[in-house]
């Protein structure tokens, strides 16, 4: 009797410990997008379960369509309510834009807690072959049964988000133009009085900065995370041609260089 009991407590220790213990999605990028897409044809920023269903043109009730919806979920587009209402996330309404869809999808896919570690522990390395990266996944958390899975989906998702824009063999993260830098309008400079954001604490001292500028730092890494010199570069090129664009003078051209 005993023993019969070690037995059920052995294999749902076993069973346990082949679960994933980081989050991802079982469905790509591009699969959430549609999500996205089907929601913004639905009901412009929000709809009902069913009617996103309808408008996909799959069961409501089916895994299908079921995992797609958690998937969107995942890569931070929607949010799910209980009585079965599906929102657009800031993120998804991006990434709806044409004009901003290419930031969004580089923000949609290090929202994925998996891919922004794959992302921080091989950038600027190439990535290992098939067997090597599978093993690098179970270490980060996902499931030994489902390795394969995750890996097929992360790759997929970072081809259809840029990320092997430079290469097959590694993630580098994509140059992102000033105008689809998020908070950014090009528009806005052609007008005589532009939009500007008020930053800074309280009080009426606060300076004042150009959407573009706001936008920019906002794509900066978390302090204290890693940022390769070729992104770094990819940045200040971006700054350099934002300031061209807001400031008078400077007419002289500014090199910049990766020293090793």
């Amino acid at each position: 009797m005993n023993s019969a009991n070690e037995a059920k407590k052995a294999d749902g220790a076993d069973k346990a410990s082949t679960r994933s213990t980081i989050e991802f999605p079982y469905t790509d990028l591009e699969n959430a997008i549609e999500v996205v897409k089907g929601v913004h044809a639905a009901g412009g920023t929000a709809c009902d379960y069913d009617q996103l269903a309808a408008q996909l043109g799959m069961e409501a009730k089916g895994g299908g369509f079921r995992m797609r919806v958690i998937g969107a979920q995942v890569y931070g587009l929607i949010t799910y309510e209980r009585g079965g209402r599906i929102s657009l996330t800031d993120l998804g309404i991006r990434i709806n834009d044409p004009q901003h869809e290419k930031s969004a999808r580089v923000d949609a896919f290090l929202s994925v807690e998996l891919y922004q570690k794959v992302f921080d522990q091989f950038r600027g390395s190439p990535l290992p072959p098939q067997a090597g990266f599978e093993r690098a996944l179970v270490t980060l958390g996902v499931g030994p049964k489902v390795k394969d899975k995750a890996r097929q989906v992360l790759q997929r998702s970072a081809k259809q988000a840029g990320f092997f824009e430079m290469g097959a063999d590694r993630l580098t993260k994509p140059a992102i133009k000033v105008d689809q830098i998020s908070g950014g309008d090009k528009k806005s400079t052609d007008s005589k009085a532009p939009q500007t954001e008020g930053v800074g604490g309280g009080g009426g001292g606060g300076h004042i900065h150009h959407p573009f500028i706001t936008g920019l730092f906002q794509t900066l890494p978390p302090i204290g995370s890693e940022w390769a010199a070729a992104d770094r570069m990819n940045w200040l090129n971006i700054a350099n041609g934002v300031f061209k664009l807001l400031y008078k003078g400077g007419n002289e051209e500014i090199e910049m260089k990766i020293k090793e």
